[in-house]
């Protein structure tokens, strides 16, 4: 199943139910989801980031632990990466790691 930004309108709570259900639907299949809330890709098993240069070329990059704390700070705060944002991120991160099934 692959879902293009099916948070679209969606946010804080209703953004980490989406993503839980996300979560339980691929224990069944595999989900690929392209999303831009941080509440959705911290529960993921795995996230990459799709990273476009000035000339339009496309890299799909996956993402370690530190890569994905700072990718979903980013996602948080915008341009800029603060310690709170980066904390924030870690604390969602370790929740979507506990997160029941």
């Amino acid at each position: 199943m692959i879902l293009d930004e099916a948070d679209v309108g969606v946010g804080g709570t209703s953004a980490d139910v989406l993503g839980r259900v996300l979560r339980r639907l691929s224990r069944r299949a595999q989900v690929i989801a392209i999303t831009h809330a941080p509440q959705i890709a911290a529960l993921a098993d795995a996230h990459l980031k799709v990273v476009r240069d000035d000339d339009q070329d496309v890299a799909i990059v996956p993402l370690d632990e530190g890569g994905r704390i700072g990718e979903l700070a980013r996602m948080l705060g915008g341009r800029t990466v603060t310690e709170e944002s980066r904390s924030y991120a870690a604390t969602l991160l370790r929740e979507g790691r506990e997160a029941s099934d």
